[in-house]
């Protein structure tokens, strides 16, 4: 499995975990197979472009609330072993590890269903810590819930700290998360 840059000739491949019933999550939660689909379909090319905004010029984020907040620079990447097996993001503020309360953490990921258990998540969350580093980045923060045991599994392999059980701001939707922390400038 390695990281790759979301691109036209693989998105047939994405399309494909979509039909396969794999649905993504954002800032807000869950996304329908079908609505991801669609805005495929509206405009291939600018939904690709989409997934690397490291300027942050993107349309502002719906949170579940229904308010908006300005989108943070970051970027997508794919996971592939051949085909799409999973997406991880990294976000952050230029100049600072804080992150504003609507985004929960610097780095999040999805493996497909059908791909889990295979160490997938594990290795592209450690390829890239490496690029947060290259972000000038000192430390990352990432959330899960605290019943989700792979990803907490996951955090920990590659160095993640406990920090915080919490519970979400309203706007995303309550519920309680948990926060680990990975240093990045011990790593390597």
């Amino acid at each position: 499995m390695e990281l790759v840059w979301p691109s036209m000739e693989r998105l047939a491949s994405y399309l494909a975990a979509l039909e396969r019933g794999w649905s993504p999550e954002n800032a807000r939660g869950p996304v329908s197979p079908r609505a991801e689909k669609e805005r495929i379909s509206r405009d291939p090319e600018a939904f690709v472009a989409a997934l690397v905004d490291r300027e942050a010029k993107g349309a502002p984020i719906l949170l579940p609330d229904g308010s908006t907040v300005p989108k943070l620079p970051g970027y997508t990447r794919w996971m592939w072993d051949g085909e799409f097996s999973g997406t991880i993001s990294l976000r952050w503020q230029p100049g600072t590890e804080a992150l504003p309360t609507h985004c929960l953490g610097h780095i999040g990921y999805m493996v497909v269903p059908w791909k889990r258990r295979l160490g997938y998540a594990t290795l592209a969350l450690r390829l890239m810590l490496e690029e947060a580093k290259t972000e000038g980045l000192r430390y990352v923060e990432i959330t899960t819930r605290p019943d989700n045991v792979g990803s907490r599994c996951v955090i920990e392999a590659n160095g993640g700290v406990f920090v915080e059980e919490f519970v979400k701001v309203p706007a995303l939707g309550g519920g309680r998360e948990v926060r680990y922390r990975v240093a990045l400038t011990t790593r390597g």
